[in-house]
């Protein structure tokens, strides 16, 4: 028997449970299973990610669901962010579609899921839309992928449109140094022409900064890195003497390259904004 007080929170409690079954609002990734779909299976099932960088994985797909790629943070800024999603070798089972206002385009088919390319979009775009492809055995279907939120494009690498290959101007290098995921100073050891872009051999002298670490040190007694940086095939990348400062983003665990002055160039102006205070932040650069 309830007590008068525990019987008049029971229905609040009700309903915070259904909310929160609902979603998680700090939630980063999303696991589900479309055997919960059985019996019902026009419903759409709402998804909700708010975190820079996170990973779906849907078991035996049915039905769809709704992926709704929201940040905590809210500003003016939000409306700039782009979306890359990079699918598992695995993935199959879905069409992974841009749902704005209801109306849908495929951006990514099943059949190429399992290409795990990376594919990106403005955040402004829509939500994704994943509707399962009807099979005889679902059994062995599994839609997976990560994802990450892209503050702008120049920083994105170049899964996104309008990558560019030009050289960086003054104040985007001094940027770079500042906000990038890594930054190095070092030399290019080898140059990969690979399928879809090019791999650069690397070894560092000085590490500033490394996001994750995609440079691996030679050990205790040596001071040195090194690793592979990947570069639009486009971009015609070749290998050259002296010495660079090499910045970048790290997307889905590999370093593609941003901003890569020849080190001479960036003292020289790097000390030009010291003396004139337009720096944006400090290197050590003894």
């Amino acid at each position: 028997m309830l007590t008068p007080m525990l019987a008049s929170l029971l229905p609040l409690f009700l309903l915070f449970r259904i909310s929160f079954c609902q979603y998680s609002s700090d939630q980063c990734s999303w696991k589900g299973s479309g055997l919960t779909h059985e019996g019902h299976t026009r419903d759409v099932e709402q998804v909700y990610l708010r975190c820079s960088q996170g990973s779906l994985e849907w078991l035996y797909p049915t039905g769809a669901i709704i992926v709704n790629l929201r940040p905590n943070m809210v500003s003016p800024a939000t409306a700039r962010l782009s979306v890359c999603i990079k699918p598992s070798a695995e993935s199959s089972g879905t069409n992974i579609y841009l749902d704005r206002n209801g109306k849908l385009r495929l951006l990514l088919p099943e059949q190429d899921q399992a290409q795990g390319k990376v594919h990106c979009f403005g955040i402004q775009e829509g939500a994704l839309f994943i509707e399962a492809v009807p099979h005889m055995d679902i059994s062995r279907r599994i839609t997976a992928f990560q994802y990450e939120l892209v503050s702008d494009r120049h920083k994105a690498g170049p899964h996104l449109l309008g990558a560019s290959c030009q050289p960086c101007s003054d104040t985007e290098v001094l940027l770079a140094v500042c906000t990038s995921d890594f930054v190095a100073r070092g030399s290019i050891r080898k140059v990969d022409q690979e399928e879809e872009h090019s791999s650069v051999t690397v070894e560092i002298s000085h590490l500033y900064r490394q996001k994750t670490h995609v440079f691996v040190s030679g050990g205790v007694r040596v001071r040195t890195w090194t690793g592979r940086i990947k570069m639009p095939l486009e971009c015609g990348v070749r290998s050259g003497e002296g010495e660079f400062l090499f910045t970048g983003a790290v997307r889905f665990g590999e370093a593609w390259m941003g901003c890569a002055p020849r080190y001479k160039d960036f003292l020289r102006l790097y000390h030009e904004a010291q003396q004139q205070g337009t720096n944006p932040c400090h290197v050590d650069t003894n």
